[in-house]
């Protein structure tokens, strides 16, 4: 395995293309590249200063876990090549053993898809002021938390780094895609969801929501990349403390949201650094989601 904690990984062996928000891409050749998931953390699209320790690699697990578990509806980025065959320094390979992943090189959709099975976050407040959530209309009288009558597409725009996502409708996606694109790709969000929250409601996590993104390879067909249904990616909820009414506790990074929230900070750069307890607890809850998931497969 790899160091327990990176928050920046440095490959000269490679040309670095981007650091994103929690991963660090690097070009391998002209159809793969390698994504090197860092324990970084953000909250309010801020990065944080501070890494929760073993995040990338617990990510990184996850999302192969889903890859394959779902493997069967829809081509994903994976491509079945070792680490050893792109990164010949024994010690570049050790710095991000257990947290890097070979890829497929596509053209991602300027979409976030999200899908929303609970009504929560910015799904509750959209609801709150008007009676809809991303402009789909809702019942009256749903409380915080509680689930939605069927799951919910609802795309938003891709923000660059310090920008924030915009909800848009799905009108906006067909005016981007296409119609046909359009509910293929609301298509396949729903399916992915509603199968991945029947597996981890078994398990005792409930997906309040979650979003994926999607590329289209060079024939034009749809592949389903970046990360799957991890803590940074999805609200997850632990079945047997779920109670509509309240925001439920968490085994996601909304345990830091809820901690920043109760400073004095204007969710602009740069963020509060995190007390130590408040960083082991989030790996704990990283940890464990990953282990209920998971379970024999990591």
């Amino acid at each position: 395995m790899g160091p327990e904690q990176l928050y920046q990984s440095e490959l000269s062996s490679l040309t670095l293309l981007q650091r994103g928000k929690v991963r660090d891409v690097y070009a391998v050749d002209d159809d793969a590249l390698l994504v090197v998931t860092s324990d970084r953390l953000s909250a309010f699209d801020v990065v944080l200063q501070d890494p929760i320790p073993g995040k990338g690699a617990v990510l990184n697990q996850v999302s192969n876990f889903w890859f394959q578990r779902l493997g069967g509806r829809i081509a994903n980025q994976c491509l079945d090549r070792p680490l050893e065959a792109v990164l010949s320094d024994p010690a570049e390979r050790e710095q991000v053993a257990g947290r890097a992943s070979l890829v497929r090189r596509v053209s991602p959709l300027p979409f976030e898809a999200i899908a929303r099975g609970y009504l929560i976050g910015s799904g509750w407040r959209d609801y709150q002021a008007h009676g809809s959530l991303c402009g789909i209309n809702l019942p009256s009288g749903l409380r915080q938390a509680d689930q939605l009558p069927q799951p919910l597409f609802t795309p938003s725009t891709k923000a660059a780094a310090g920008d924030h996502d915009e909800n848009v409708g799905f009108d906006a996606v067909i005016k981007a895609l296409g119609r046909e694109l359009a509910e293929q790709l609301r298509a396949i969000t729903l399916a992915l969801y509603t199968e991945a929250a029947t597996y981890a409601r078994d398990r005792g996590i409930l997906i309040a929501d979650t979003k994926f993104e999607f590329g289209l390879d060079a024939t034009g067909d749809l592949v389903w990349i970046d990360e799957a249904l991890t803590p940074d990616s999805s609200r997850f909820w632990p079945a047997d403390a779920y109670q509509p009414g309240s925001s439920p506790p968490s085994f996601d990074k909304q345990f830091v949201r809820d901690y920043l929230d109760t400073l004095d900070w204007d969710k602009t750069a740069p963020a509060p650094r995190l007390p130590e307890v408040i960083i082991e607890q989030t790996a704990a809850k990283y940890r464990e989601a990953r282990d209920r998931l998971c379970g024999d497969s990591r």
